[in-house]
C-alpha cells in the first residue's frame, strides 16, 4: 500500500512540474509580447512628443488660431442670443 501512495505522490509532483514548466514558458512568451508592445507604445509617444514640440514652436500661428476661435465663439454666442431673443418676442 505504501508503494502505491509513493507512486501517486511522484505522479502528482511530475504533473505539477510539467504544468510549472508550461506556465514558465507561457509567462516568458507573454513577457516578450508585453515588452514588444511597450517598446511600440514608447516609440509612438516619442513621435507624438516630437509633433507637439514642433507645433509648440509655431506659437504665433496658434495664438492667431486661438484669437480667431475666440472671435468665432463670440459671434456664435451673439447669434444664439439674437435667435432666442427673437423667438421669445415672437410668442
Amino acid at each position: 500500500m505504501e508503494t502505491k501512495d509513493e507512486g501517486k505522490a511522484e505522479k502528482i509532483f511530475r504533473d505539477f512540474g510539467k504544468k510549472l514548466d508550461q506556465f514558465y514558458g507561457e509567462a516568458r512568451e507573454a513577457s516578450t509580447r508585453v515588452e514588444s508592445d511597450l517598446r511600440k507604445k514608447y516609440e509612438e509617444l516619442k513621435v507624438s512628443a516630437e509633433k507637439l514640440k514642433n507645433e509648440a514652436e509655431n506659437k504665433e500661428r496658434w495664438k492667431e488660431v486661438e484669437a480667431s476661435l475666440k472671435r468665432a465663439g463670440e459671434e456664435l454666442e451673439n447669434a444664439l442670443k439674437a435667435a432666442f431673443k427673437k423667438k421669445q418676442s415672437g410668442k
